[in-house]
Formats: C-alpha cells, structure tokens, sequence
C-alpha cells in the first residue's frame, strides 16, 4: 500500500468496550509506555467526557484517537495508528476527523501534549493549527522526556 487515497474505503466510529483489544494492539505498537486495557475501559464505561474515535481501512482497525471533552475544551489523550499505516496521511486525516467532532459537540479549542523530541507529530499538529503553549516538565515516564503543550481554536 502505497498512499492510502481510496477515501472512500477509510471510515470512522466510535468504540466500544468490544474494540479495546484492538486498541490495546495499537497502543502497544506505538507507544513505548502504552496504556493498560483497564484505562481504557474506564474510560468508555465511566467517564463521560471521553471518546474514542476508530479509523478503519478496508474494515481492519488501523488506528485511534482519544479526546475529552469538557464544557468548550477538548483534550487530545491520545493517538496512535498502527506503524504499517504511518507515512501514509492517515494521522492527519483522523486528527481533522476528531477536530471537527469535537467542534460539533461545542468545544471551542483543543489541547494535546507531545514528546519534545516527536519532531513528525509536533509537525502534523502545527500544518493543522495548533501552536506551542508550555513544557510539561519530565512528563514522560519511560525517560523523563519533557512534553509540549499545544493548542489550536477550533
């Protein structure tokens, strides 16, 4: 697969405490400290804020986006595509899927943190707006990293 341009064939859901195992998958493919599968649960059972966004291609789960929504302000907790789907724009589009989701349930800006040194991510997240506000400092626990705030208006 080359460039993922068959639009028509990427669709996007919402999940369900069915798809954890998939993005569990994902999560550990992509993370070097991923999140347990009880986050998660937690997350789609109890907390009403939150929602994760599944992008699927060809009917495969590829990737994930997670947000919280409080009041006007969404927060980005995480995303993740699947590393033989990288390079191919997808994380783009499932960053504009997501950001226009949570303009339509009233959130006015968006936030996200991201390693200093995920020079691609900080990249993709400025080509859609967003702009630097702050250094969480040693935010990272696998090396103490520290993590860039961004945000954009939605």
């Amino acid at each position: 697969m080359e460039r993922c341009k068959d639009t028509e064939i990427i669709t996007y859901r919402v999940a369900t405490v069915a798809d954890i195992d998939q993005i569990v998958e994902i999560e550990k493919a992509a993370f070097t400290v991923p999140w347990p599968a009880e986050a998660f649960y937690q997350d789609i059972l109890t907390n009403r804020f939150a929602l994760y966004l599944l992008m699927e291609y060809k009917g495969v789960v590829v990737g994930y986006c997670g947000v919280w929504i409080v009041v006007d302000e969404a927060h980005i907790t995480n995303i993740a595509l699947l590393p033989e789907y990288r390079g191919k724009k997808l994380g783009e589009t499932l960053m504009k899927k997501m950001m226009s989701y949570a303009k339509e349930a009233g959130a006015e800006k968006m936030t996200l943190e991201v390693r200093v040194s995920n020079i691609r991510a900080r990249s993709l997240y400025k080509k859609l707006g967003f702009q630097e506000g702050g250094i969480r400092k040693s935010y990272y626990t696998d090396n103490q990293e520290d993590a860039l705030v961004m945000w954009v208006n939605l």
